[in-house]
C-alpha cells in the first residue's frame, strides 16, 4: 500500500427520485421489491502526487413485477488525497482503487441510509463493500475485454 493521507472528502452530487410517489403509498400489494446496486471509482490525478478519488454509487429499487422504481440515489462522494511518491504503478493504483474507497464508503453508506429513512420508504442499510473484491473482479475481467 502507498503512504497516503486524505486531505478532504466531501459530497459532490447526489439525487434522489421517487417517481410513482405518492401511487406507491396507496397500493396496498405492491409486491416485492428488487435492488440493483452499482459502485464505480474514477480518479483523477494532479500535479504533486494529488488525486480526486470519486465513490460513485447508484441505488436503484423497484418493483419486481412491473419495474416500477421506487426510489434511486445517485451519488458522487470525494476524497482529494496526497499520496507520498510511489513508485509501483500497482501498488498506487490499489491504493487509489481500494483503501480510499474503503475510507470514503461509511459515509456514503450514512448517506443513503439517512436519505432512505426520510423518504417514507423503509430505511435502506447498504451492506459494506469489500473494494479488493471489486478490484480483483475488474482484473479478472479486464483482459476478456481486452
Amino acid at each position: 500500500m502507498a503512504k497516503f493521507n486524505i486531505i478532504s472528502q466531501f459530497l459532490k452530487d447526489i439525487s434522489f427520485e421517487s417517481p410513482n410517489v405518492p401511487e406507491l403509498f396507496f397500493k396496498q400489494d405492491n409486491g416485492q421489491a428488487k435492488l440493483e446496486i452499482n459502485i464505480d471509482i474514477q480518479i483523477k490525478g494532479a500535479e504533486n502526487n494529488l488525486f480526486m478519488v470519486d465513490l460513485i454509487t447508484k441505488v436503484h429499487s423497484k418493483l419486481d413485477a412491473n419495474e416500477k422504481t421506487i426510489f434511486l440515489i445517485e451519488s458522487t462522494y470525494s476524497g482529494l488525497v496526497q499520496m507520498e511518491e510511489e513508485k509501483d504503478e500497482e501498488a498506487k493504483k490499489r491504493t487509489l482503487l481500494i483503501d480510499v474507497p474503503t475510507l470514503l464508503f461509511p459515509a456514503v453508506r450514512g448517506l443513503i441510509t439517512r436519505l432512505t429513512s426520510e423518504s417514507g420508504f423503509p430505511t435502506f442499510a447498504m451492506q459494506p463493500v469489500d473494494f479488493a473484491q471489486l478490484y480483483a473482479q475488474k482484473q479478472a475481467a479486464a483482459p476478456a475485454n481486452a
